[in-house]
């Protein structure tokens, strides 16, 4: 329970106490507990010397102290029964003097008194009750809020994002800019009877911005931002998540123009009846509910939905149908412009040495999104204040990518010869067999310090941003792939376990080039791959699109077509025999090969001193 909800309980819990404990007496009312016939046995023994009677209560002046105490004040059950037992007593002791006087005061009535003092008392109490459960049915508690939407008004740190701060998604800030022109001056699409998007539904992997966009949407038109995640919507009670839909809406409605933002919708939206719950799941009644506020009966007037996703063929296709999710805006990874742009922008508050160049940084990060590229200065400038540097340098910057890639290097690692030795021949395999394949990327380096979850590793990176790839250039890839395990099966006698994730990578490309992208001639251009899916999650159950006949002959062609490259890299191996070895004893010796030196070894030339090597070498020479 948080302390601002304690706080008031206590208080109330303090007052009941108290105000019982006052009604219950006790705290006491000045009274001795002396009792009857002690009283009348201290008149007889001639104690006391002065007394009155006030109501049923008696005070007593004493002769001598009486537990400590000369004046006593004491409670009578009847005082006409005492007046009446000791008159003989009081009067024989008062001729005496030994009672020097005592007075018997006349009785009070009942008074109003009696009776406001009780009903004020019982009067606070429900008052104090009443204002302690209306305050708890008002939203003081979890219950009562549990139906609400829990949204983030505006952006999370507070700080106003626009378009300046997004780079390398110029055609996607153009679609969205017809949005912020809406939100600024609805008069003017009005006027002409144009109706902007209800919803506009953000795809694209991750990391490539897709929040932030959204974002500056709402920096731009200046409006309300409210986000929330799709996953906050569903909850283990029915109805919870439709609830909370309708007070996001209602909550948007009333601060209108304004701008809702649900981070992976595909929580939410994805498609009815593949859920476990048939009808009657609870995410398909919050879907149900955001289909209605969306684009039914309510009206949503200057509310502008936007949504992201990495996964929009799992929505549901009357989330993505005109009237709800209007467009589909592409979020992609950026070209090399584009990372350039947004290197600088994460560049701003750091501190780069005279030798950084963003743009051959840019060159050489081919694929990287720009989650990736914010990620990588953040990772050069630690090591930069790691190692004391006032500023982060080109070397930073490439022991950075090569951290995001693979991982950190880990050199204490201690390995045994035989373990090297294997280590070595297979990344010189791959080597090898990448240099004789025309349509491979040049070596950059080959190493057999293990980074990460690797033993060894034989760097190449495109040339260029292409993403279209031949039948030929994806058979090449096989072929280099596969050197790892030929080399060893060929110079070792003997495989080991490290070229599981070669395999992995190879039997998936052979696989797709067969099913589905129709290269198998066998098969002819026709995708068996575009299987559908029954439950939530891909791995639950599938369908299959073809026959097992068919299913048989994809394996077969599979088998032949990765046994073919296995052949092809085999013969390029053996051919080349000799530098492969000279290859494996220089990485045994340095550990560290240059792309340089590679070079140098298959062409016959006097390999030279290990110098340092970073990704920017293979891009330099073609900037300059």
């Amino acid at each position: 329970m948080k302390k601002r909800n304690l706080l008031p309980i206590l208080l109330y819990a303090a007052v009941l106490l108290l105000l019982f404990a006052w009604v219950l007496g006790v705290f006491g009312d000045g009274t001795d507990t002396l009792t009857y016939s002690q009283i009348v046995e201290m008149f007889e023994n001639e104690q006391v010397k002065s007394f009155t009677v006030s109501g049923q209560k008696i005070m007593l002046q004493l002769h001598n102290p009486y537990l400590g105490k000369t004046n006593l004040t004491c409670r009578l059950a009847d005082v006409d029964s005492f007046r009446q037992e000791m008159r003989d007593t009081i009067q024989a002791q008062a001729e005496s003097g030994v009672l020097e006087s005592y007075d018997f005061l006349p009785q009070r009535g009942f008074s109003t008194y009696d009776l406001i003092i009780p009903l004020l008392i019982v009067g606070l109490l429900l008052l104090v009750i009443w204002v302690f459960l209306m305050g708890r049915l008002n939203g003081n508690n979890a219950m009562a809020n549990f139906g609400k939407a829990r949204t983030v008004l505006g952006v999370p740190d507070g700080k106003k994002v626009t378009f300046d701060d997004v780079a390398g998604a110029d055609e996607e800030k153009a679609e969205l800019q017809e949005v912020v022109d809406f939100l600024r001056d609805p008069k003017k699409y009005t006027q002409i009877g144009a109706r902007i998007p209800h919803g506009l539904l953000l795809v694209g992997p991750p990391g490539t911005g897709k929040t932030l966009l959204a974002r500056a949407v709402a920096g731009e038109a200046d409006v309300q931002f409210l986000s929330i995640s799709g996953s906050d919507f569903v909850e283990l009670y029915v109805g919870v998540g439709a609830s909370r839909v309708r007070d996001l809406f209602e909550q948007a409605k009333r601060i209108a123009p304004a701008i809702i933002f649900i981070d992976e919708i595909d929580a939410v939206g994805r498609k009815r009846g593949s859920g476990l719950g048939g009808g009657h799941d609870e995410k398909e009644q919050t879907l149900n509910q955001l289909l209605v506020e969306m684009d039914g009966f309510g009206r949503t007037e200057g509310v502008i939905v936007l949504a992201a996703t990495n996964r929009p063929d799992i929505l549901d296709p009357a989330l993505l149908r005109p009237g709800r999710f209007d467009r589909q805006i592409y979020v992609g990874k950026p070209d090399v412009k584009g990372r350039e742009e947004i290197l600088k922008v994460h560049a701003r508050n750091k501190k780069l040495d005279g030798d950084v160049d963003l743009k051959l940084v840019a060159r050489s990060t081919v694929g990287f999104t720009g989650a990736d590229l914010s990620n990588l200065l953040n990772e050069a400038a630690i090591a930069a204040a790691r190692d004391n540097r006032p500023a982060l340098n080109m070397t930073d910057l490439n022991d950075a990518i090569m951290k995001i890639m693979a991982g950190p290097e880990k050199k204490s690692r201690v390995a045994n010869r035989k373990d090297l030795e294997v280590t070595a021949i297979h990344e010189a395999g791959h080597a090898v067999a990448m240099y004789f394949l025309p349509t491979q990327d040049p070596v950059l380096q080959i190493t057999i310090v293990p980074r990460g979850g690797y033993l060894g590793a034989t760097w190449h990176i495109p040339s260029d941003d292409s993403s279209n790839m031949t039948r030929n250039q994806m058979y090449e890839e096989i072929v280099s792939l596969l050197g790892g395990r030929v080399a060893e099966a060929l110079f070792l006698g003997d495989i080991s376990v490290g070229a599981s994730n070669d395999i992995d990578r190879v039997s998936k490309l052979a696989r797709d080039m067969v099913a589905r992208y129709g290269m198998c001639e066998a098969l002819g251009t026709v995708s068996y791959l575009s299987d559908g899916e029954v439950f939530i999650g891909r791995d639950f159950e599938k369908t299959k699109s073809y026959s097992e006949k068919v299913a048989g002959t994809i394996d077969d062609e599979v088998k032949a077509l990765i046994d073919r490259a296995y052949g092809r890299c085999a013969e390029l191996l053996k051919q080349n025999e000799d530098k492969l070895r000279q290859v494996a004893d220089f990485l045994l010796a340095h550990e560290t090969m240059t792309g340089a030196q590679f070079t140098a070894c298959m062409e016959g030339r006097e390999i030279g001193e290990a110098e340092a090597v970073t990704m920017f070498d293979a891009h330099r020479e073609d900037q300059e």
